[in-house]
């Protein structure tokens, strides 16, 4: 649609993308809560998949939810830690670094996903999908003052994937 692509083009410029990182969770918050995970104004405004990440916090250990950008990855999700070009790194990336464990709602389930950082070719083949859904990305890293944006992997945790309980 014609205005998803002028709302990507005003995201992608310095001050779309501050006014965005400031706004765009505290309305996509409550319409994901409110929706099961189905309706985001993110998701309306842009096409982009949005989804609620619950991370624990790295510092504190309680709940942490987010509403981010991701993009489908066969049953996990490919998630780019940008901050909007910022020169820190989001808050959720730290929680995901000490606590890989977290929980995803979209579309109205909810499940527990593992959190692994990507590195090397497949960091790189991440990074290139993400940019081609995504072009603000690339405007993101310029900008983000010589940090290296991290991209991580969620991977679905199944009952398999429990350690084993030995007698």
């Amino acid at each position: 649609m014609w205005w998803q692509r002028l709302v990507l083009r005003l995201a992608a410029h310095p001050t779309g993308a501050r006014f965005l990182a400031h706004t765009a969770h505290r309305l996509d918050r409550p319409l994901l809560r409110l929706s099961r995970g189905h309706v985001s104004l993110t998701t309306l405004l842009t096409g982009l998949p949005t989804l609620l990440l619950t991370t624990t916090g790295a510092r504190s250990g309680r709940p942490r939810t987010q509403p981010l950008l991701a993009l489908p990855d066969g049953e996990g999700f490919i998630l780019v830690a940008s901050s909007f070009g910022r020169p820190q790194h989001p808050a959720w990336y730290h929680n995901l670094r000490r606590h890989p464990q977290a929980l995803v709602t979209l579309n109205g389930r909810t499940a527990a996903y593992q959190a692994h950082e990507l590195d090397g070719a497949e960091r790189e083949r991440c990074w290139q999908r993400a940019v081609a859904v995504y072009p603000g990305y690339a405007l993101y890293a310029a900008r983000a003052g010589g940090r290296r944006i991290p991209v991580l992997r969620l991977i679905p945790l199944s009952s398999t994937d429990e350690p084993e309980k030995h007698p």
